[in-house]
C-alpha cells in the first residue's frame, strides 16, 4: 500500500519508518528542507533507540523516502496521515490546529483519486470533521474519507510500542475506510493485536482520556509523597502496596518531579479547555494541571532547604534535563523549571544528560555542561539527579561524595535510598515521599 506520511516531527518520522517495516510504500514529507536533506542523508533529527538502524533498512529496501514535494507525495497515494504539530495555543489553552487546516486542504488540491486522509496528530474532539470541512472547501469534488488514528507512543521506547501496541484506535465513518485502514494494520491484527474501530469523536476523546488518565496517576502518588514526608512512610513502598492491585496497577506510580514531555502537559491543557468549551468541566484534569506545576515548586523548595535557604554562590551538579529518559525531548520538563530557579537564585549550575544538550543549550542558558557526572560533582555543593537515565542508576556514591565540597545529594527520582547515601558519606540527603 502507497502511504504518505505529512510531518517528519517525533509522530510522523517514527509512524513512518514502521509503517515501511510492516511492507508499505511510504514517502515522508516536510516543508523544512533541511530535515528533509537531512533524513536523506540518513540522519535521524531527533533521538529515539533504534529509529536510526530501521529508517536505514527500509530506505535501503526501496519503501521509505522523503520529499518537500506535497503533491509529488499525495499523488498515488491510498492513505494520507497528517501528523503535523499541535501546539498548545497562547492565552486560551487550546490546541492550535493551524497546521492541521494548512495540511488538509493542501492535500485536497493535491488528490488524484480516492484517499483515506488519517489524523494522526492529537486533536480536540470535533476536528476531524473541519478536516473534512476543511477538504470539501477547498477541493468540493476531492474523492476521500477522514479517518482518526491517534498515536500512543511512548518517548524512548517508541517503536516497541507501535510494533507491540496496547491497542490500536481507528475512528472511521465507512466501509470503505475501514477497509483500507485494516489493511495497513493487517500485520497487528494477524498478530492479534487489539483494533478498536469506533467514531470518530470516540477516537479522539480516547486520546485525550487516556493521556489524561496517566498524568493523575503522576500526580496522585506525588501528593501521596507529599503526605508520605509528613508522616514519615516511604512512598516506594506505598506505590508497591498500591500498585499489586489489579484494578490500579503499578505503572505510572513513581513519584518525581512532575510529568512534563510532549504530551502530558499539552492534552491535559487541551482536555480542560474542551470541558469548558462543552460547558462540562474536567475538574480532576484542572487540579492535576494545576498540582502539577505545584509540584515543581516544591521540588525547588527541597533543593533551597538542603542548601541552608540559599542558592547563592552554591555549585550544583544536575544529573538529566530532559523530561524521561532514552529521549531528548525538553519539551515542559521539569528541569525547565527547577534548573533556572537554581541558576535565578545565584547558584553556578553544571548539566550532565546523555542527550539534552542540543535543545537544552538553548533552553537553559547560563549553566555549564559536562559529559562526566562525576567531573560535574567535582566541588560542589549539591548534586541534584534530575532524570532516571540508566547511566545515573550505578553511579559510585563514595567516590563522587570525595570530591565534593560539600556533599549533599538530592535524588528526585528515588533511584537510591538513605542508607546507599549515608553509607557513601554524604551528610544531607533528601528523595522524593521518603
Amino acid at each position: 500500500m502507497r502511504i504518505t506520511m505529512i510531518g517528519t516531527g517525533y509522530v510522523g518520522l517514527v509512524s513512518g519508518v514502521c509503517f515501511s517495516d510492516f511492507g508499505h510504500d511510504v514517502v515522508c514529507v516536510d516543508k523544512a528542507p533541511q530535515k528533509i536533506e537531512m533524513l536523506k542523508a540518513g540522519k535521524v533529527p531527533i533521538y529515539e533507540p533504534g529509529l536510526d538502524a530501521l529508517m536505514a533498512k527500509n530506505v535501503a529496501a526501496g519503501r521509505l523516502s522523503f520529499t518537500t514535494d506535497l503533491a509529488e507525495a499525495v499523488d498515488g497515494a491510498e492513505a494520507i496521515f497528517i501528523a503535523v504539530g499541535t501546539p498548545t495555543r497562547r492565552g486560551d489553552g487550546h490546541a492550535d490546529l493551524t497546521y492541521v487546516e494548512a495540511a488538509a486542504r493542501e492535500v485536497a488540491q493535491a488528490l488524484t483519486g480516492y484517499a483515506v486522509v488519517v489524523t494522526k496528530s492529537t486533536v480536540p474532539v470535533g476536528t476531524n470533521r473541519k478536516v473534512a470541512d476543511w477538504m470539501r472547501d477547498a477541493r468540493p469534488d476531492a474523492d476521500f474519507d477522514v479517518a482518526s488514528n491517534p498515536e500512543f507512543l511512548r518517548e524512548g521506547a517508541a517503536i516497541d510500542d507501535f510494533m507491540r501496541p496496547d491497542r490500536v484506535v481507528v475512528g472511521i465513518e465507512t466501509e470503505r475506510a475501514a477497509q483500507v485502514m485494516a489493511d495497513i494494520y493487517r500485520p497487528l491484527f494477524l498478530r492479534d493485536f487489539p483494533i478498536v474501530t469506533t467514531d470518530l469523536e470516540s477516537a479522539e476523546m480516547i486520546k485525550y482520556a487516556a493521556n489524561a488518565f496517566l498524568a493523575t496517576k503522576i500526580t496522585f502518588i506525588n501528593e501521596i509523597a507529599a503526605l508520605c514526608e509528613k508522616v514519615g512512610a516511604d512512598v516506594k513502598e506505598v506505590s508497591k502496596g498500591i500498585g499489586l492491585d489489579g484494578r490500579i496497577g503499578n505503572k505510572f506510580l513513581h513519584a518525581g518531579p512532575g510529568y512534563g514531555g510532549s504530551c502530558f502537559p499539552k492534552d491535559t491543557s487541551a482536555l480542560a479547555r474542551i470541558g469548558q468549551e462543552f460547558a462540562s468541566p474536567q475538574n480532576i484534569v484542572e487540579t492535576v494541571i494545576r498540582v502539577n506545576e505545584g509540584v515543581k515548586s516544591r521540588m525547588i523548595s527541597k533543593l533551597r532547604e538542603l542548601c541552608d535557604d540559599s542558592f547563592n554562590g552554591k555549585t550544583v551538579a544536575v544529573l538529566g534535563v530532559t523530561f524521561k529518559p532514552n529521549t531528548d525531548d525538553m519539551r515542559d520538563a521539569p528541569s525547565l523549571t527547577i534548573v533556572p530557579a537554581l541558576v535565578g537564585g545565584g547558584a553556578r549550575v553544571r548539566v550532565v544528560d546523555p542527550q539534552g544538550r542540543r535543545e537544552g543549550e538553548t533552553l537553559l542558558p547560563g549553566v555549564e555542561w559536562l559529559d562526566d557526572p562525576y567531573a560535574a560533582a567535582q566541588d560542589a555543593d549539591l548534586v541534584v539527579i534530575l532524570t532516571e537515565w540508566n547511566e545515573f542508576r550505578a553511579l559510585d556514591l563514595s567516590r563522587m561524595r570525595k570530591s565534593m565540597r560539600t556533599p549533599r545529594l538530592a535524588d528526585l527520582r528515588n533511584i537510591y535510598s538513605r542508607d546507599d547515601a549515608t553509607n557513601a558519606g554524604f551528610e544531607s540527603y533528601t528523595a522524593v515521599g521518603r
